[in-house]
Order: C-alpha cells, then structure tokens, then sequence
C-alpha cells in the first residue's frame, strides 16, 4: 500500500487540474440546458446526448467550410434548437411520454450527425490551421473564453426565467393543471422549454469540440449522466453553503461550479490510477449520493423534530 501510495505523482495531479477546469466548464455550461428541462419543466429529456454531438459536428464542419468559430457556433445553437423542437413537437402533438420522445431523437440523430460529419465517425480540426475560440493547448485562455460564456448564459437565463415567457415556463414545470387554467399554453412552453435546452447543450457541443481538436460521432454518449451530476452537485453545495439565501441566479452559477467538481472528481479518480472502465460506476455512485443528500438532511431534521416533540410531551 505504502508503494501504491508513493508511486501517485501530486505533480502530474497539479498540472492535470487546469484542464479538468476548464473541461469542466464546458459540462458545466452544457448542465446549464439540462437544468432547464430536469428542473424548470420537470421533463426527462435524453436528447441532449445527441444534440450535444450534433453541436460540435455542426461547429466543426462549418469551420472547416471556411466559417468563423463564432458563426459556427451559432449555427450549432439552431441545430441544437430545432433537434429540442423535434422532441417538444413528438411529445406534445404526438402524445409520445417526453423520455420516450428524447430517445427517438436522438436515435435519430446518430444517423444525422454521420451525414453531418460526411459518413465519417471523426474530424479533426486543428488550432493551427483555424482560428479556433478555444483549445486545449492554451489552458488559461480556454478558462477564461469558457468563464465568460457561463457568465454571460447565467446573467442571460436570469433575466430570461424572469421575464412573463420565462416565467411561463416555470410556471409549466411547477404546476402544468394550475398553469393551463391561468390561460397559460403549456404544450408551448414545454416546446419552447426542450429548444432553449438543447440549443445550450449544442452550444456546449460546439465549444468541447473545439478544445480537443475534434468530433466523435460518440462524443454525446453518457452526456445527460454529467449534465445530473453537475445539476445535483451544485444544487447540493449551493445549498449547504448559502441555504435560504441562494437564488435563481447563484443556483445557476452553483450548476457550473458542479461541472467543474465533477471533473475534477475524475482527474483525481484517473490520478489514483484506477480502472478507466470504472469511471461509468464512479459517476453513478457520485450522483446517487448527492442525490441521497438533500432525502438523508429531511430525514434527520424531521426525526429531530419528532424527538424534541416527545420530549416536549413528555415534559408536559
């Protein structure tokens, strides 16, 4: 134990943990549109693990035609947007339940992002050729270029969550019979509610795309996973740090600051030299116990509560 021990580098864990920053805020942005869905329109929405792929397969090809990074960009937001109209328009006019709905699409679009891609599994595109808004080989400027995408998508959905349609939507996921009878038109909202959200899981797409240099047509596969991961992490810590006092917009920034935990939580798995494999085990073992967290604090409080009460009872 003593040599396993010996043999972990804290060097080699020091340089790693910049990249998994910024790594992190890229999932930590795409969490960002899953929040709207798992959230705000309480949907179970497993598009987005091809939108994602569909955002970065559209920012790279279109970067390689000769478009500017920010044009493609976003051009991969629409893509993202009409594949979550895709889903809302299957589920609401459709009456097909919103997980099966998800899964349609995006089993659809595997087949649209190979023809995306040109029937090709991967492209490549390299920072030295194009001008790229982000890459791996510049840590602290893909920091930076990340930050200030998550800030300005935060301050964005703040104010847009709280304006009448934003509002509208919350109102769908919160109490969809109350909402239809306050003459709100939920089927919409939902509509609406699945493109926002997959149009930033796109945007994520296109931005990871190009930090490592390329798309994998299987580059989306395990993405809602990370999204609920980052989602539950953050809600969890925002929570146990500022309680009452954390609102819409501190939510928001606790969701990326999940993004950024939860892949520093598998730089330091990989560090410690464990099995790659695992790392779909270790995900769902964060998740379930963060998930835990919130049911376990109810648990106690209440049983706190139901022992002061006896003591009261008793005393009386």
């Amino acid at each position: 134990m003593s040599a396993y021990f010996a043999s972990l580098n804290i060097l080699k864990l020091a340089k790693n943990l910049p990249g998994g920053v910024s790594q992190g805020i890229i999932w930590g942005i795409m969490a960002l549109g899953i929040y709207i869905t798992f959230r705000l329109l309480d949907v179970a929405d497993l598009t987005v693990d091809g939108s994602f792929t569909t955002g970065g397969a559209v920012t790279v090809m279109l970067i390689l035609a000769g478009w500017p990074a920010w044009a493609a960009i976003l051009v991969a937001i629409l893509a993202g947007m009409v594949a979550g109209l895709i889903t809302g328009l299957l589920h609401t006019k459709l009456g097909i339940p919103a997980i099966l709905a998800g899964i349609l699409t995006q089993l659809s679009l595997y087949s649209i992002n190979l023809r995306i891609m040109g029937m090709s599994a991967n492209k490549a595109v390299s920072v030295d050729k194009y001008g790229l808004l982000l890459s791996s080989r510049n840590i602290p400027k893909a920091i930076l270029i990340g930050a200030i995408f998550a800030l300005a998508l935060i301050s964005v959905m703040y104010w847009y969550f709280g304006t009448e349609q934003g509002s509208a939507i919350r109102a769908t996921g919160n109490n969809p019979h109350m909402s239809r009878a306050l003459g709100i038109n939920i089927n919409a909202m939902k509509v609406l509610g699945l493109s926002l959200s997959n149009g930033i899981v796109a945007l994520a797409g296109g931005l990871m795309s190009q930090y490592q240099g390329f798309v994998d047509i299987n580059m989306g596969r395990g993405a809602i996973v990370i999204g609920l991961a980052a989602v539950i992490i953050g809600e969890v810590i925002g929570n146990a740090l500022l309680g009452k006092h954390l609102n819409f917009y501190g939510t928001l920034v606790f969701v990326v600051l999940g993004g950024v935990l939860y892949y520093l939580v598998i730089i330091l798995v990989l560090w410690l030299k464990l099995n790659s494999n695992d790392l779909k085990l270790f995900t769902a073992v964060i998740v379930a116990l963060f998930l835990a967290v919130p049911y376990l604090r109810s648990q106690r409080i209440s049983s706190f509560a139901k022992f002061r009460k006896k003591g009261a009872d008793r005393n009386a």
